[in-house]
């Protein structure tokens, strides 16, 4: 139950976090791009790293686990999903599992965006 409440409060922060950068880009830059989502993106990626890196190589293993779910799961998972993505992309590619991380981008991204047309087109067929 701890696991989730960790995830639950961390993932009310991130999305906060990114609802403000999201619209303050929007005010500075602009709406005809989408900046924010992208500064989101990759300002989780950097911090996905930076909190990753820190965990494995500097962190003490007795509050790890509970630092990794609340602030990569819930903070980052409600910031962005980016993150997550990224990360797993690294992994396998650190992992020498290379033929495996660029299958995932590909399938990732053309899954992803099929599965978007596609909802729209259900969408617009049931009107």
């Amino acid at each position: 139950m701890k696991a989730y409440l960790l995830v639950f409060l961390g993932a009310g922060v991130g999305g906060a976090l990114r609802h403000g950068v999201n619209v303050g880009c929007g005010r500075l830059c602009g709406t005809d791009f989408p900046w924010g989502i992208l500064v989101i993106n990759v300002t989780g990626c950097l911090v996905m790293g930076l909190i990753a890196g820190w965990l494995a190589f500097k962190a003490q293993m007795s509050w790890s686990q509970d630092m990794r779910l609340f602030l990569m799961t819930g903070v980052l998972g409600g910031y962005t999903t980016f993150s997550a993505f990224s990360l797993d992309f690294a992994t396998l590619w650190e992992r020498g599992a290379h033929s495996l991380a660029i299958a995932y981008v590909l399938a990732s991204v053309v899954l992803s965006l099929a599965a978007v047309f596609l909802g729209l087109a259900l969408v617009r067929m049931a009107s």
